[in-house]
């Protein structure tokens, strides 16, 4: 049996008529930026996300990238944020010339510990804490980080907060969707995520009108007005043709993601008498999305290697956390630095768990993973 680790050929096939009928749609039309599809799926999702407004991007990373600067950060500010997740998220940190500062995660949800952004902030001396602009938590895996204590921190010490909401479109964190809590939330529509399009994709969700409009603004060149550009923007604009696909699995979103939790929940019960291996926890108030379901285990690769030989594919996010990245070396971090990350490199491993996976195939997985524990 071979298994993917996503399947996006059989989802496809389960909306076709709905996707090709939105894709007919807009060709017809011959209005492909910025149209009357982007406008409508930007309310779409503010309404979804709980949030008042909401501005298409061309993808997760300008999302990120378009937040901050419609927050006025840029160089010599500082950003905290975890070393643990896709590169992207202190990547835009560097891009708008602000500097990523890292702190380590919690060892059970894998999302940046709220305690040790309060420890560091107090070491910091005035000129450092001075630097410090803002918060960028990352909602890893379909999971929201502990929110309530980072705003907190976040009031506290005046610091803006920019949501990574990446790999967690309707994750819940005490009964509100991620991208909710922050000064903005940045999304991803890259063809992976929970929800996806057909190419690259984002959005900046937020209830603050004036910042949107900036991001609007910046992601046609800085202009408000045809030919006159306030500033130096970008172009990064959410096409009518990735609209519209959104727009039809945006109704599916919520049974999608139901059934990925069905199947964690599978795996759960599966793996529970398996004592070398961790499966998810959710922490208390958080209804996870399970982007990945991540498991934990020593001998990663063996396993791996094992379940590919068994046709199911894997895949470790992420091997190398962000402060050993060779282009991070300036930042002056080391191995040791953050632990927590660096044993989550070591041992996490993502199995299937896409709605479309059969019972079958589930039940081949779990029976493939209860083999190799047994060896």
């Amino acid at each position: 049996m071979e298994i993917p680790l996503l399947d996006l050929k059989a989802q496809y096939r389960t909306i076709k008529s709905d996707i090709d009928a939105a894709l007919e749609h807009v060709v017809e039309s011959q209005y492909f930026i910025l149209s009357r599809e982007v406008s409508e799926l930007e309310k779409e999702i503010a309404g979804y996300n709980g949030v008042k407004e909401a501005a298409g991007v061309a993808s997760g990373t300008d999302a990120l990238i378009l937040a901050l600067r419609a927050l006025d950060i840029g160089k010599g500010d500082a950003v905290i944020t975890s070393p643990f997740t896709f590169f992207a998220s202190a990547e835009a940190i560097s891009m708008v010339g602000a500097r990523p500062i890292f702190v380590d995660i919690d060892p059970e949800t894998y999302n940046i510990d709220p305690a040790k952004i309060e420890e560091l902030l107090w070491s910091l001396d005035a000129d450092e804490n001075a630097a410090v602009k803002a918060i960028a938590p990352v909602h890893i895996y379909g999971q929201c980080a502990d929110m309530d204590p980072i705003m907190s921190i976040a009031k506290k010490h005046g610091l803006k907060v920019i949501e990574d909401c990446a790999q967690a479109i309707g994750a819940l964190y005490n009964g509100r969707k991620a991208g909710s809590f922050g000064d903005a939330g940045a999304l991803s529509f890259f063809p992976s995520k929970n929800l996806g399009g057909f190419g690259d994709g984002g959005m900046v969700v937020s209830s603050d009108l004036s910042l949107i409009n900036r991001v609007k603004e910046l992601r046609v060149h800085g202009s408000r007005e045809l030919y006159i550009h306030d500033e130096i923007g970008y172009n990064s604009r959410l096409d009518s043709l990735q609209a519209a696909v959104l727009r039809v699995k945006l109704k599916k979103l919520d049974g999608w993601l139901e059934a990925r939790r069905a199947i964690a929940a599978r795996y759960d019960r599966a793996f529970a008498s398996i004592k070398a291996v961790r499966t998810p926890a959710v922490a208390e108030g958080n209804v996870h999305t399970y982007h990945q379901y991540t498991i934990s285990l020593e001998g990663r690769d063996d396993l791996a290697q094992y379940l590919k030989e068994k046709g199911i594919a894997t895949r470790v996010y992420y091997p190398v956390p962000l402060h050993l990245q060779p282009c991070y070396k300036d930042l002056g971090y080391s191995i040791g630095n953050f632990p927590v990350s660096e044993k989550a490199a070591e041992r996490v491993i993502s199995l299937p768990v896409y709605p479309e996976l059969s019972d079958e195939q589930v039940e081949y997985i779990i029976g493939a993973v209860r083999e190799f524990a047994k060896k």
